[in-house]
């Protein structure tokens, strides 16, 4: 690290932008290309966060500190971070981003590397539109999910284009759909300067007080979309505009709404950016599990055979969550699943979020919290990822479907709304929770968000569990929720956070004392749009009181007699005309006398749901002061009665003026009535037809589906039947003796086998893409070879055993066979040319020694007997045959071992007969002799364990229950003799009984024990030999990936304390012809562990080895019951 990390910066308020940096593998070219292009003016901090080696100590920083125009910091914990700053992770730690404060914890053993994603996620959640998400070259999917939560808090999100050394990750990250842009490091660089500079001019430049915009661009998406974003959180909205603005290249708000306007495709943009999808399968696990154990239960034994379950995901996004639910009631139901019938509906707004759910199919990156067992029952793997099988996708019916407007789903048992309501504002988390309430069955369930609640509407739903995020449903009867329309039908006021703390009274008291005030305060009370009294205010009791039965907070219910009728007729007009209804000289009862009242009702603004507010207050008596001398008693008295009379001509003709109204409502309501009925029986026999028009195309699409999953399953099986074979092929090339190299059109290097790599020592790396005759200083810089190397693609040709001379350092002069082949890559048909390389100089040196010492012995052979002569033809034909028998040996080791057993006898024999007339033959011709017969046997013995290796393949062994304890103990009687001329002390435990071909446990045990006696110490130590065995248990199964978990295991340990070998041989010793020791000191072929690996390997086990140098080895077998 330089001078700059000494020199931290203080903590600093968070309004600049922070760029997260991920890379994995060749990150560090990436890396350099990036912070060379940062400038030193950029106003961002940038955080760079890389995979590293736990063990290893980090020199990013140092590295990079090289090319960097500002200070670089390794973290520490708790950093700060400041503007025109670099912070590089350490090695072994996992990063996240808290309130502006960089903060180190302890990367977890055994566990995934997702640090990209963590710190990107944190990030986001932190920073919000401040952040930038940058993903360079690695391998892997580790950064996708960070760049999902980046775009989807309001930032901006880049990739590393195509010409990235390792471009897995920045390529997953792009077919998620979650990069903005694909550039290269430095151009990332000055687009980021670019958008951030935009981003602080749109922030300086727009005002968002400017209503009428905000209000035009809302109701832009609402004509394009169909969706209301009225009562979204503004929040949101505005850092998705600002966001589209910054992408877009446009500063002013102005600019942006004719820019939505002129182009179609940015109102689409706009709307798809409001509704990123954030879901992934089996989201929240402690969640789920609930379910599984407690509501479906509960679901289930509500509902009778042959009847349907019923689930709707409201908000389901690409499906994840729809296929989750599925998966787990399927798993749920088990054995009972045929008595019942389950229908999921899921639902969004977005069209191209449904459109990926009703396909199916998730890339691997997406199945990181699904298990091995979920993945192979209920999912078809291909290369690219996962598509859901048939029979968890049929149970699933996926519709673009808005639940605020269009008509609900109905008899849910269960509904599932997460991470949807914390976008919208209480208003339309009410109205959602009303929806869902009417669709629910009696008692049916409700779950939530993590950050969710059902408060808004709390009277419809009570908790069901501990974490408060499933719901039951109340018995009691849904309410509409208003439509938020105003009585112009017009939207509401859509208003920034500072004018709505200035002006809207969310508080409806607050709102009402407002009004009251201006009246003088005179007795009332606010009710809802059922009529519901939710506030009093002064004293009520003269004009209100409780009745009998269920108590009750309704104001038509508790107004005293003679006023209900006046309070109902009050509220139908003030909703009708949305004005200030008074209601005069009302008379009601009160102890005992009549009282006349005055009522006064009228609609609250600016609050979120409707309220309604009602005064109370005396009417007043025109008493008229008239002194009682100048009239008689009986003159009163009749003036009484006419004011009397005249009070009641009054309020008949109010009377009959409410009546005719209420008549007209009446009439108008029945005529409404009338032809909504008339609209339902049309639209009912509409929908009949409509049905009967689906069922068809059901039928009919179900029998395309039918031929096509069956062409889609016979594609299937000749994929697989073309992987196998390409595994057999590869498998046979890779134990080929011979050096093997395939060539390109150029004649290029594609491929290489083992032995090439072992014979001229060069790795298959360092060979790839480098011409034949340019590796190993032009070793095969041979003109004819070339020239018939070129003829073979274009003319079609072969070369067959075609010979060169050239000088392998440190052997000199080597004689090579060359045979070529043409063949065609099935993936990409590409044409390639297979050559074959055999060395054959010991052959000719030998063949050459032969022929002298046939051409001294020859008169002296015809002499004695013609048989020899014979004998000495077969020889040569039988050394001709060898050959071809070895060339054939690498393709088909099992007929050639069968081919070259017989001339090998031959030979045996001659050279008997020969050696039976050493008294003719010279030294070192006996020399020769003794020689040729050594290896004659070894090659006998090679090919009988060949032989063996090849039975191994025969499908037709007959597995049958087979007892270990007779098997081990027949060995050990068959080397009963060398047990005890050795003084070997055997241990023998108790074995299993498995399912096995008996033959080839014999074979196995007998080759291991054979080889722990073989090894004893060659000292005055006891040697000791172990065999002990123990049955597995479901975590140790979980350990071998290839081992079935359904199935019951066994481990068979075979231990020694002989000489051992070096612990880097612990794998190598299972490969063909491998030995750590040559024949003067430990005779054998090499083969012996190779076929023992192979015996378990055709049943479905395991086999390893521990061992340790002159301490002992131990042999670990794990074998199925």
């Amino acid at each position: 690290m330089d001078a700059h990390t000494n020199n931290l910066p203080e903590a600093t308020r968070q309004d600049f932008p922070i760029v997260g940096i991920g890379a994995s593998a060749g990150g560090l070219e990436a890396f350099t290309k990036f912070i060379e292009a940062i400038p030193d003016n950029s106003e961002m901090a940038y955080v760079i966060v890389q995979h590293l080696h736990p063990t290893h100590e980090s020199i990013l920083t140092e590295l990079l500190s090289r090319v960097a125009k500002i200070p670089i910091n390794e973290i520490t914990d708790e950093i700060h971070l400041a503007p025109n700053h670099i912070y590089v992770i350490p090695e072994n730690k996992m990063l996240t981003s808290f309130d502006g404060v960089l903060k180190l914890s302890p990367r977890e053993k055994e566990t995934k590397n997702q640090a990209i994603d963590v710190f990107f996620t944190s990030l986001a959640e932190v920073h919000l539109d401040l952040a930038y998400g940058v993903l360079l070259s690695g391998t892997g999917s580790d950064g996708t999910i960070g760049l999902r939560s980046i775009k989807k808090h309001g930032g901006i999100t880049f990739a590393q284009d195509i010409d990235a050394h390792y471009n897995e990750m920045p390529q997953n990250a792009i077919k998620a759909g979650v990069v903005d842009y694909v550039l290269t490091p430095s151009k990332i660089v000055e687009k980021l300067i670019k958008l951030s500079k935009l981003k602080y001019s749109i922030s300086e430049e727009n005002d968002y007080n400017d209503e009428a915009v905000f209000q035009e661009i809302i109701k832009i998406l609402h004509q394009q979309s169909g969706v209301d974003f009225t009562y979204y959180k503004q929040t949101t909205i505005r850092r998705r505009i600002a966001r589209r603005m910054a992408l877009s290249k446009i500063v002013n708000l102005r600019d942006y709404l004719k820019f939505l306007r002129g182009d179609k495709v940015a109102s689409e943009d706009l709307f798809n950016d409001m509704l990123i999808p954030v879901t992934e399968f089996f989201r929240d696990t402690k969640i789920f599990q609930i379910i599984r154990e407690k509501v479906f239960p509960i679901i289930t034994s509500r509902v009778p055979d042959g009847n349907t379950i019923r689930i709707w995901i409201a908000g389901c996004s690409t499906g994840e969550e729809a296929y989750t639910l599925a998966i787990a009631l399927h798993e749920f139901l088990g054995e009972n699943l045929q008595g019942k019938e389950i229908q999921i509906f899921a639902s969004d707004i977005s069209e191209v979020a449904i459109a990926k759910a009703r396909i199916g199919f998730y890339r691997k990156s997406q199945m990181r919290n699904v298990s091995e067992t979920t993945l192979s029952k209920y999912f078809t793997s291909n290369t690219a990822g996962y598509t859901i099988k048939r029979q968890i996708r049929d149970l699933c019916v996926f519709a673009v479907h808005n639940f605020l407007n269009d008509p609900p789903f109905a008899k849910m048992d269960l509904i599932t709304c997460r991470n949807v309501f914390i976008y919208m504002d209480s208003f339309l988390q009410k109205k959602s929770l009303t929806t869902f309430h009417y669709a629910l069955k009696e008692n049916g369930f409700l779950l939530l968000g993590k950050s969710e609640t059902a408060v808004p509407a709390a009277e419809l739903f009570q908790s069901f569990d501990k974490t408060g995020k499933i719901y039951i449903r109340k018995q009691v009867s849904g309410r509409f929720v208003h439509s938020g329309l105003g009585a112009n039908g017009k939207l509401k006021s859509f208003k920034s956070d500072i004018q709505r703390k200035e002006i809207i009274k969310e508080d409806f008291r607050k709102s009402a004392e407002s009004v009251l005030l201006a009246k003088y305060t005179p007795a009332s009370v606010i009710v809802n749009e059922q009529m519901d009294i939710v506030h009093i205010n002064g004293s009520i009791a003269e004009f209100i009181e409780l009745s009998t039965g269920k108590p009750t907070f309704n104001l038509l219910k508790m107004a005293k007699e003679g006023l209900a009728f006046e309070l109902r007729n009050a509220w139908h007009k003030v909703k009708e005309n949305d004005s200030t209804v008074k209601k005069e000289r009302i008379q009601i009862k009160s102890k005992g006398s009549t009282e006349e009242i005055t009522i006064e009702m009228q609609r609250l603004e600016d609050t979120s749901d409707p309220y309604f507010l009602v005064l109370f207050y005396k009417s007043r008596t025109d008493q008229e002061h008239v002194p009682s001398g100048k009239f008689t008693s009986e003159e009163l008295r009749d003036n009484a009665y006419l004011k009397r009379i005249a009070q009641l001509e009054k309020e008949l003709a109010k009377i009959h003026d409410d009546v005719n109204a209420i008549s007209e409502e009446h009439e108008a309501s029945n005529e409404e009535l009338q032809s909504a009925n008339e609209e339902l029986l049309s639209g009912s026999e509409e929908l009949q037809s409509l049905n009967e028009e689906l069922e068809t195309s059901k039928e009919e699409l179900q029998s395309s589906n039918e031929e096509l999953l069956q062409i889609n399953q016979e594609l299937l099986n000749k994929q697989q039947e073309i992987h196998i074979s390409k595994n057999y092929t590869e498998a046979i090339v890779a134990t080929l003796r011979e050096p093997i190299v395939v060539l390109d059109t150029n004649l290029r290097i594609k491929n290489i086998n083992r032995a090439f790599s072992k014979k001229y020592n060069i790795a298959k790396q360092e060979a790839t893409g480098k011409l034949i005759y340019e590796i190993q200083n032009h070793l095969f810089d041979n003109v004819p070879m070339r020239a018939m190397l070129e003829k073979v693609l274009p003319e079609k040709t072969q070369l067959d055993d075609y010979q060169i001379a050239v000088n392998l350092l440190p052997y000199g002069e080597s004689i090579m066979l060359l045979n070529a082949r043409q063949v065609t890559n099935e993936t990409s048909k590409e044409q390639l040319i297979l050559l074959a390389i055999e060395d054959i100089t010991e052959r000719r040196i030998t063949e050459k020694r032969l022929q002298v010492l046939s051409d001294g012995f020859e008169a002296k052979v015809q002499e004695r007997t013609a048989d020899l002569l014979n004998a000495n033809t077969e020889l040569e034909s039988s050394v001709k045959n060898l050959h071809g028998a070895n060339v054939q040996l690498q393709e088909y080791a099992y007929v050639a071992s069968h081919d070259l057993q017989e001339p090998l006898r031959k030979i045996l024999m001659f050279i008997s007969r020969l050696l039976g007339m050493d008294e003719k033959i010279s030294d070192e011709g006996l020399v020769l002799l003794d020689k040729i017969s050594k290896s004659s046997t070894r090659m006998n013995t090679l090919i009988k364990d060949l032989l063996a290796y090849s039975y191994l393949n025969n499908p037709e062994k007959q597995f049958v229950k087979t007892d270990l304890n007779v098997v081990v103990a027949n060995i050990l009687i068959d080397f009963e003799l060398l047990i005890q001329d050795n003084r070997v002390q055997v241990k023998l435990g108790k074995l299993p009984v498995i399912t096995a071909v008996a033959l080839q446990m014999n074979q196995l045990f007998y080759n291991l024990i054979s080889n722990a006696l073989k090894f004893c110490k060659n000292d005055d130590s006891i040697c000791k030999i172990e065999i002990s065995s123990r049955k597995l248990n479901k975590a140790q199964i979980k350990k071998y990936p290839t081992l079935n978990a359904d199935r019951e295991y066994y481990k068979i340990v075979i231990k020694d304390n002989g000489i051992g070998f070096n612990k880097q041989y612990e794998n190598k010793i299972f490969t063909i012809f491998q030995r750590l020791h040559n024949n003067e000191v430990y005779s054998g072929t090499g083969i012996g562990l190779s076929i023992g690996k192979k015996i378990v390997e055709n049943h479905k086990g395991i086999i390893y080895s521990r061992a340790e140098e002159n301490v002992g080895a131990e042999f670990h077998i794990i074998l199925a019951v």
